[in-house]
C-alpha cells in the first residue's frame, strides 16, 4: 500500500517521468515517435522475406502472423533494455532529490505500454487489410497486455537494482533476452514444437504464453488458453512482488554506489 500512496503523492513526477521516457527515446530524431511504427515494420520486412521464401513457413498471412508476435516482443525487449540502466542514467537526480525510486522502473514500463498501445494500430491495420476482420476476442487485449506489463515490471525492478551494484548485469540480460527470442514462438508457431523434446521450453517461458495469447485473439481469433494465461498472470504478480521487495532492499545503497 505504501507504494500506491507514494505513487499518488508523487503522481505529477510520475507523469513527467513517463513523458520524458516517451519523448527522450526519440529525441533529436526526424521521425520521432513514428519510429514506434517503423522499427517493427522493418523487422517484419526482413523476417517476412527470409521465412516464407527460404524456410517455407506454412502459415497463411505470414506477415500478419509475424507482426502480431514482433510488436509485443519489441515492447518487452525495449523496456528491459531501458529499464536495466534507468537507475544509473538518473543517478545525478537520484542523489540530489528525494522521490520514490520505484518511479524510475515504473515510468519505463508504462511508457513502453503506451508505445505498445500505439503500435497495436499497426496490428489492426494488417488484420483489416489482410481480409481477416475483427473479432470479439480482441477485447481480451488489455488483460494480456496487463500480464506482460506486470511480468516486465517485476523483471525490471530486479535488474535495475542489481545493475547498480554489478554493472555487467545489463549486458548479461541483453544476451539472455536475445536467446529468449528464439525460445519464444515469434517467427514460428508453437505447434511446430509440440511433439518435440524442446516443447518444455515453451511451457516454462512466460513470454511464450503471452505471445500465444496475442496470436489467439488477433490471428486465430479464438479464445486463448485462459488457464495458462491466469497461471502466468499470478506468476507475474509474484514476480512483481519479489522484484519490488528486492528493489526496496537494494535502493538504500543507490546513492553510495552512484
Amino acid at each position: 500500500m505504501k507504494l500506491f500512496k507514494d505513487l499518488y503523492k508523487y503522481r505529477e513526477l510520475l507523469k513527467t517521468s513517463i513523458h520524458k521516457e516517451l519523448r527522450g527515446k526519440y529525441k533529436g530524431s526526424f521521425l520521432g515517435i513514428l519510429w514506434s511504427f517503423v522499427n517493427p515494420l522493418l523487422m517484419v520486412l526482413v523476417y517476412a522475406i527470409v521465412f516464407p521464401l527460404i524456410l517455407k513457413s506454412p502459415e497463411k498471412n505470414y506477415v500478419v502472423f509475424l507482426i502480431i508476435g514482433i510488436i509485443p516482443w519489441n515492447f518487452f525487449t525495449t523496456v528491459v533494455s531501458q529499464g536495466a540502466s534507468t537507475v544509473i542514467v538518473n543517478g545525478n537526480i537520484l542523489k540530489k532529490v528525494y522521490f520514490p525510486r520505484e518511479i524510475l522502473p515504473i515510468s519505463v514500463v508504462t511508457s513502453g505500454l503506451i508505445n505498445f498501445g500505439i503500435s497495436c494500430i499497426i496490428i489492426l491495420l494488417f488484420i483489416l487489410f489482410g481480409g481477416m476482420g475483427l473479432s470479439p476476442t480482441m477485447l481480451l487485449l488489455p488483460f494480456i497486455a496487463l500480464i506482460q506489463y506486470l511480468f516486465s515490471l517485476g523483471i525490471i525492478f530486479i535488474i535495475s537494482a542489481v545493475n547498480v551494484y554489478i554493472r555487467d548485469v545489463e549486458y548479461i540480460v541483453n544476451f539472455l533476452v536475445m536467446m529468449l527470442f528464439y525460445a519464444t514462438p515469434i517467427l514460428y508457431s508453437a505447434e511446430l514444437l509440440k511433439n518435440t523434446s524442446f516443447y518444455w521450453i515453451l511451457l516454462i517461458n512466460p513470454m511464450a504464453h503471452i505471445i500465444n495469447g496475442y496470436r489467439d485473439i488477433f490471428y486465430y481469433q479464438v479464445m486463448p488458453n485462459m488457464s495458462s494465461l491466469f497461471i502466468v498472470f499470478f506468476g507475474s504478480l509474484i514476480c512483481c512482488f519479489i522484484g519490488y521487495t528486492i528493489f526496496q532492499r537494494l535502493e538504500k545503497g543507490f546513492a553510495e554506489e552512484l
